[in-house]
């Protein structure tokens, strides 16, 4: 991983916080971590069954499959909720209906298509995230979910602050609370409360990005645990069980990443994940083969090799949809595009002819001035 990376931390061995956090995996007792989440589930189970045991936010993709499919094997009656993507793939659909087929409830929120798109180059424009509605959303919706039908316990997978680094303090959270998504669920400093000011958008079309108010969640005692934090998390173990159950993978590999498994749910993906390479150095590539680094599964230099030849690459298409047709709900064309990516791209992270402007191919990729993160 590179310094540039936001909340990172080295130790003095130059070791970040990341691997460290893997290290420590192995003195946790994990039958006695899996024996005090039995043990918590159990405190919310409703022996009457006049409503749900608990709530799992799912996207279809393999970790909230995983997640659906541990709640059921560990005898709780889960009611999934879905805050559908910006732009929903086929594939995203498919696994959506695969999840169903496990047996469970489902309730499934699309906002309004017209606001999505405006809060998306809202997003894109202010803070270089066009999945910024999304963000917000899959961490909103489900809480409100949670006081709406009175289920207190929402289950969500890891901690990312955990598997890919972050502050010491966050690191072993095992509870995703309003302080956890206002430090690290992606609003990046714009607020909800801002939007209306900023576009042609009313209070009453921002109801599902709010999150609920502290006495709302005082008053039903909603709280949200970390499966990660109860479970050893690993995304790959995730897919293949995910993939026992029906859940389905793309063709190849997935554009900018280096598996088939993961981001499969919306074409919108490849563009956010190719603004964090612009403002950081680093995205999808670079992640998963730190994850697999640590597992043992690749050498150091196998993931350096695939990062350079994988990572960062202009998001001409995702999932093999054309870029101009992704953006095409936010009434920008291509070349509005590329000068909102130029203004995102940290110039001291890429090489530049002398007047200063940066260096492109034929394609439009930008080359790093360092690959190697030493």
């Amino acid at each position: 991983m590179p310094d540039s990376k936001p909340d990172i931390f080295f130790d003095q061995e130059c070791v970040c916080s990341a691997c460290r956090n893997y290290e420590n995996r192995k003195i946790i007792n994990w039958q006695d971590r899996e024996k005090e989440l039995k043990e918590i589930l159990q405190k919310y189970k409703r022996d009457s069954n006049s409503r749900w045991d608990c709530i799992v936010p799912v996207s279809g993709g393999k970790d909230s499959t995983y997640q659906v499919i541990k709640m059921l094997n560990l005898g709780m009656n889960p009611l999934c909720i879905t805050s559908t993507t910006c732009d929903e793939s086929e594939l995203g659909r498919q696994n959506i209906n695969n999840l169903r087929s496990l047996g469970v409830d489902h309730i499934q929120f699309s906002p309004n298509p017209i606001t999505r798109a405006k809060l998306n180059k809202i997003g894109l424009e202010q803070v270089g995230d066009i999945s910024w509605p999304e963000h917000v959303g899959i961490f909103t919706i489900p809480v409100r979910a949670a006081v709406d039908f009175k289920v207190p316990l929402i289950v969500w997978g890891e901690n990312s602050q955990n598997e890919y680094g972050g502050p010491a303090s966050s690191v072993n959270n095992n509870i995703l609370n309003r302080r956890w998504l206002e430090e690290f669920g992606g609003l990046l400093g714009m607020r909800v409360s801002d939007l209306p000011h900023m576009a042609e958008i009313e209070k009453k079309d921002l109801i599902l990005y709010n999150y609920p108010t502290d006495d709302e969640l005082k008053e039903n005692k909603v709280t949200g645990l970390f499966l990660g934090h109860y479970l050893p998390w690993d995304g790959y173990s995730n897919s293949l069980l995910a993939q026992s159950y029906g859940f389905k993978t793309y063709e190849k590999i997935v554009e900018g990443s280096m598996v088939n498994y993961e981001n499969l749910d919306n074409y919108q993906t490849g563009i956010h994940d190719y603004f964090k390479f612009l403002k950081f150095g680093f995205s999808r590539a670079t992640d998963l083969a730190c994850l697999h680094i640590r597992r043992g599964r690749i050498s150091r230099e196998e993931g350096l090799k695939i990062v350079r030849n994988n990572d960062g690459k202009f998001p001409w298409e995702y999932l093999g949809k054309d870029i101009k047709e992704i953006i095409e709900p936010l009434e920008i064309n291509l070349d509005q595009f590329i000068e909102i990516c130029d203004t995102f791209t940290n110039k001291n992270l890429f090489k530049r002819d002398k007047s200063g402007r940066l260096l492109k191919d034929q394609n439009g990729n930008l080359e790093k001035i360092n690959y190697d993160n030493l």
